[in-house]
C-alpha cells in the first residue's frame, strides 16, 4: 500500500464530514480542498551580492523539500541599480503530498517555536478563499540550522484554496489544523 500524509487522510476522514456539516454541501465535490502551498522569499540584498540567492534556494528547499526556484525582476529601476531578468527572489510552490507533509510540520514543529505565539492573524484572506501569511524569521523551520545561516529573513506563505468565500476558507484551515487567534 501506497503511503499517505497524515493530514490528507485526516482531510478525507474528518474534515470533509465537518465542513459538509457546516456549509450543508450536497455533494462531496463542493467540499473545498486545499490547492497548492506557495513559499517565497523576497532577497533585495541580491542585487549586491549574488551568493544570497544561492543561501536562499538552499534555504527553501531544505524547508520544503521540493527544489526552489529564482524570480527574475520583470523591469529595470535605476534607484535600486536593478536590470530586468536579474534574480531577485526565490519561490516554491508545493502540491499533492508534500504539500500536505510541509503544513503538517508547519503546524505541529515550526509555529510552537515563534516566539511570543498566540495564533496567525485572521486578516490575510483575500476575498476569494486564499490565505496569506508572513514569516519574520526562517529560523522558526527545524530544518534551518542557526548556526549555518547568513542572515535571519522572513518569508511569506500563500495557502491556495478552492473555497468560494474566506468563511469556508478559514474553516477549512482551521480544520486542518492552523491556529487562527480568537478576535
Amino acid at each position: 500500500m501506497a503511503y499517505i500524509p497524515r493530514l490528507k487522510q485526516e482531510y478525507k476522514d474528518r474534515v470533509v464530514t465537518a465542513l459538509t456539516e457546516e456549509f450543508g454541501y450536497k455533494n462531496v465535490m463542493q467540499v473545498p480542498k486545499l490547492e497548492k502551498i506557495v513559499l517565497s522569499r523576497g532577497v533585495g540584498a541580491a542585487v549586491s551580492d549574488k551568493k544570497q540567492i544561492d543561501y536562499a534556494i538552499e534555504e527553501l528547499t531544505k524547508i520544503t523539500g521540493q527544489l526552489a526556484v529564482a524570480t527574475l525582476s520583470k523591469k529595470d529601476v535605476a534607484s535600486f541599480k536593478l536590470r530586468k531578468g536579474m534574480p531577485i527572489g526565490v519561490k516554491v510552490t508545493l502540491r499533492g503530498e508534500r504539500m500536505y507533509e510541509f503544513l503538517d510540520r508547519f503546524v505541529t514543529a515550526s509555529l510552537p517555536r515563534v516566539r511570543d505565539f498566540r495564533g496567525i492573524k485572521a486578516t490575510g484572506f483575500d476575498g476569494r478563499g486564499n490565505y496569506n501569511l508572513g514569516i519574520t524569521e526562517q529560523i522558526i523551520f527545524p530544518e534551518i540550522n542557526i548556526d549555518k545561516i547568513n542572515r535571519i529573513s522572513g518569508m511569506d506563505i500563500t495557502f491556495v484554496t478552492s473555497a468560494d468565500t474566506d468563511k469556508e476558507a478559514k474553516s477549512l484551515l482551521t480544520e486542518l489544523g492552523l491556529p487562527f487567534k480568537k478576535n
